[in-house]
């Protein structure tokens, strides 16, 4: 059974038309969040495209637009096609953060595949502007809620 959260994202799905920019702060605030990411796999040029964001500065949305497979947190989610958690942002030393990451100015801070049947279809991020470790069940749940994205992604043949 989906957890309410899930629940919650999901039946977002059935909203035509579909808003991603809502369902995005839907789920900021459901994790009481403050910052956040929605990335589509451009299977063309794979490249993870920006379908909506929050938070941002807008200098930094041109180094978020296109994001490279391996680059960043999302690009490194989306090559190991596993979560990618970061404790504090800001004091991250371990490169996988992107330097100019650290002037979203936020702390705590996750990013996961959105995977349907093993197929990266892109990636979802959200962080807080205070050190914080997801804990297993809301990993899972953004993990489900990728799924869903994703099913949605797949059922409505959608390129960014």
């Amino acid at each position: 059974m989906p957890s309410p959260i899930t629940a919650h994202i999901t039946s977002l799905f059935t909203q035509s038309p579909f808003n991603w920019q809502q369902c995005l702060s839907d789920i900021i605030a459901a994790f009481d969040c403050t910052t956040g990411t929605i990335h589509i796999l451009d299977a063309e040029t794979n490249l993870l495209k920006l379908q909506a964001q929050q938070g941002l500065p807008n200098f930094l949305l041109p180094k978020m637009t296109e994001i490279p497979i391996g680059k960043g947190m999302a690009g490194i989610a989306a090559q190991r096609l596993k979560p990618v958690e970061m404790c504090n942002l800001q004091t991250d030393d371990s490169g996988v953060a992107r330097p100019a990451a650290k002037e979203t100015k936020v702390e705590g801070s996750i990013a996961v595949p959105m995977l349907l049947d093993g197929e990266l279809y892109g990636t979802l991020g959200i962080a807080k502007p205070v050190p914080y470790n997801f804990t297993e069940e809301q990993v899972s749940d953004l993990m489900e809620i990728g799924a869903e994205m994703s099913r949605f992604i797949r059922s409505h043949s959608l390129q960014p």
